[in-house]
């Protein structure tokens, strides 16, 4: 039984390259990649909106799927990296959901280093079968040399996933942490390879479900808006899960990577997603 055919939900997170590149062409292309996953629940970042329009608002529709968007609280420090059509756009964090989204709150995350990127996380709470489901899309710090400054960040944002409903599902913590798995900031934020931010909490990197040699780069080279870069492939999209609850609600079934590859002569994104199909509670 593949991932998608074994019972249960499936979620995905993905970075989608605000307005870099030719960003309408590539939004068609990720609305493709997304209809063809045909996740119950996807967290974003780097989603573009302007007055006019919302990239979130425009795949919900294609999609059939509930949304909601959170912006970043400094997008000068985006518009000043692409001129042109940019200077009005605004960046954010996003959730789709096959089911209602019954609460929604944009947290802002610390800024230690001070470097202006106001970096957030969208909190949700969805109508999911059986119950309550908390997700979260977050995006981290993106400097090399910020590890210190993420360790902070995943400090508050471990607080806040602390206050989530668990009576049904546990949380589901997605998003572009841009750390690697092994990094000081990831093994905070799991909470079971050094001590947990918050005493008792455990977040299960769906990576460690992957089979042998299954676990493949988000930040890949072989993709051209990387190798412009000349950075080294890295594993730097997650989705973290709770413990399952009674019953095995949430249990990691399986993992992947998509939207890696071009479709029609484009890549949709610098970012892989990653989906996880997670076990779903009786109904």
């Amino acid at each position: 039984m593949g991932p998608m055919s074994a019972p249960g939900i499936t979620v995905a997170t993905w970075n989608l390259w605000w307005r870099f590149g030719d960003w309408a062409a590539r939004l068609n292309v990720i609305a493709e990649e997304l209809a063809d996953l045909d996740a119950d629940i996807v967290g974003l970042q780097e989603v573009w909106a302007t007055d006019d329009c919302n990239a979130a608002g425009l795949l919900a529709g294609k999609l059939k799927m509930a949304w909601a968007w959170a912006p970043s609280p400094t997008p000068a420090h985006w518009r000043e990296r692409l001129p042109g059509d940019s200077s009005a756009a605004a960046v954010g964090n996003a959730v789709l959901s096959r089911w209602p989204i019954v609460e929604e709150q944009t947290v802002a995350l610390p800024d230690p280093d001070q470097r202006g990127s106001g970096r957030i996380v969208l909190s949700t709470r969805i109508a999911a079968p059986g119950g309550t489901l908390s997700f979260f899309s977050a995006h981290l710090d993106s400097h090399p040399a910020a590890s210190a400054a993420r360790v902070v960040q995943v400090t508050s944002l471990a607080r806040l996933v602390s206050r989530a409903d668990r009576s049904v599902y546990p949380p589901v913590v997605t998003g572009d942490f841009n750390a690697e798995a092994q990094s000081d900031e990831m093994r905070l934020l799991e909470g079971h390879l050094t001590a947990p931010v918050v005493p008792g909490q455990v977040l299960v990197n769906a990576w460690r479900y992957a089979s042998a040699g299954c676990v493949e780069p988000t930040w890949d080279p072989t993709n051209p808006h990387v190798a412009t870069t000349g950075e080294p492939a890295a594993v730097v999209d997650h989705i973290l899960v709770g413990t399952p609850s009674r019953g095995g609600a949430g249990r990691v079934l399986a993992v992947w990577r998509f939207g890696s590859a071009r479709r029609r002569g484009i890549w949709p994104s610098d970012h892989a997603g990653v989906a996880a199909r997670l076990q779903a509670a009786p109904t």
